[in-house]
């Protein structure tokens, strides 16, 4: 059983715990990610992420935006916004390259995706690299 100081609160798409570990408690947002660096084998802090949802016009809308914590992870969104469509996951990785004294192939990255069932979690994990990058749905 956690304590109060084990569960997680979220902040404008931050994910704060004083464990840094995510579990599925009911302060989980319905939808998380991961952003793991695999060049370094660490997880990628302050990653700035912006989330949006596809229009009626076929063009996305900013919903929210936050960055990873000190664990690359990050959350968004409360139950009454998560609905069916299709969301974007832009992710600013050539900020988080200068910082870490390199330079990416990749300036950002977009990860596009259906939500079916929101009364699903969504978790959407990024490996990134400065010359790479993959992602899948995670759990």
């Amino acid at each position: 059983m956690s304590s109060p100081k084990d569960r997680l609160t979220v902040t404008t798409g931050h994910l704060i715990s004083s464990d840094k570990q995510l579990t599925m408690s009911g302060d989980v947002p319905p939808l998380t990610t991961h952003v793991l660096d695999t060049a370094t084998g660490v997880p990628a802090a302050n990653v700035a992420m912006i989330l949006s949802r596809q229009n009626s016009s076929g063009g996305f809308e900013r919903v929210e935006q936050g960055t990873t914590n000190n664990d690359g992870r990050g959350g968004f969104l409360k139950e009454s916004k998560w609905l069916p469509g299709v969301y974007k996951l832009h992710f600013n990785t050539d900020a988080y390259f200068k910082t870490q004294n390199t330079s990416g192939f990749y300036p950002f990255v977009e990860v596009v995706f259906r939500i079916v069932d929101p009364s699903q979690h969504y978790h959407v994990p990024l490996l990134l690299s400065p010359y790479g990058y993959s992602t899948y749905r995670g759990s």
